[in-house]
This record gives C-alpha cells, structure tokens and sequence, in this order.
C-alpha cells in the first residue's frame, strides 16, 4: 500500500495521528520551487494571522466541517501566542460540501469587515454542522453586517481564494484538512502544540 493509500484511509477511519504529505529523503524534504512557495505564502487574497512580517510563514489547509481543524483552533491560538516571529496563513479548502462552501465564502467574506480572527474562531468553535443557517447564524454572534457579508461573498476575490486553494492542493497532492506546511516540510492531520512548534523550527532552520 503507497502513503497516498495510507493517508486516504487514515482520513477515512477519523485518524487524527499527524503523517507527512510531501516525499522526502533521509536527511531533508525536497525543496519546494520558489514560484508555488510565493504563491502558497503569498496570495494576496489569503488572510494573514501572527506577524505579518514574521521570519517564517506556517500555512494551514482547512475546512469548517473538518473535526480535526476544530480540535486545531486552540492550538493554533497559542502557537500564534508563543511565537512572536510566526506569520500564519489559511487557506479555505472547503472539502466536506455546501455548507464548507458557504462557510468559506462568508469567512473570507469577513475580512471587510475586520473580524476575519473572531468569525474563524467562532466558527471552529461551532458543535453543528456549518451550513449558511448556523453559518450566519454565528456572523451576528460577532457582530458582523449580514447584508454586507452576503454581498462580499460574492466578490472575485473569495472565488479566486477558494480555486487557489483547490490547485495548490492538487498540484501538491494533499490528502485532507488539516495540512500544515511550512518551509519543505507538510504535515496531514491533527498536531500537539510541540509537534507544530517543531515544525516550525525545522523551518526556520531549513530556510535560515
């Protein structure tokens, strides 16, 4: 059975054990060609959480839908928290259907409206299924303008963001939601703050 296989079927199964996505060697991952490193990190269209002129850039690939990504959004908070060098961008990757999709509009959607952070989180945080109901349901939590959000939704720029997201994880061959990324090194599934922490630093010390 390939890692690809492996991956799918831990995915299946509700695995949440962190597993790398990108092949690598014995010492170092391949190194990733600097034209897709601009276009994963640097996409002007993705919200930027942490530094924004952080030393080292962490990606993650998620969906509202996703359990992992939930169980994520406490960890990601203190990462960000403990680590005043780290730049943070998501990437809507809405995999799990409809209400993914309408989720991921109206999150990108927030960031008009200068609550993309609380809307993520609350978002996250939500037990129901993200779909437009519970959806819009959470934006008036936050304060945000519904009739304003609605209309934003349909900006160039969020359907351009949700493409992007879909070939970048095409052309990378990602397995799911979460997938963390930083430096050459890609990591599936649900991570202890030490294991992404560690991540983190084997990417400062690749690209330093």
């Amino acid at each position: 059975m390939t890692r690809r296989h492996i991956l799918i079927s831990g995915a299946a199964l509700g695995v949440g054990a962190a597993m790398p996505v990108f092949a690598q060697d014995a010492d170092r991952p391949n190194p990733m060609p600097e034209e897709l490193r601009k276009s994963l990190e640097r996409d002007p269209t993705s919200p930027v959480l942490g530094n924004p002129d952080g030393d080292i850039t962490l990606t993650e690939f998620f969906d509202y839908n996703c359990p992992f990504c939930r169980k994520m959004v406490g960890t990601m908070q203190k990462l960000i928290s403990s680590d005043p060098q780290l730049r943070v961008v998501y990437r809507e990757w809405p995999v799990f259907g409809e209400g993914s999709v309408f989720a991921a509009r109206a999150s990108l959607a927030s960031l008009d409206q200068g609550k993309y952070w609380q809307f993520h989180a609350a978002l996250l945080g939500m037990k129901d299924r993200a779909v437009e109901a519970t959806v819009m349901r959470v934006a008036r939590k936050v304060g945000l303008d519904e009739e304003k959000l609605r209309a934003d939704m349909e900006a160039p720029r969020v359907e351009q963001h949700i493409q992007m997201s879909g070939d970048l994880a095409g052309h990378m061959g990602l397995m799911g939601t979460p997938t963390f990324i930083a430096g050459d090194e890609g990591v599936f599934g649900e991570m202890s703050l030490k294991e992404i922490q560690g991540l983190v630093a084997r990417a400062r010390k690749t690209l330093g």
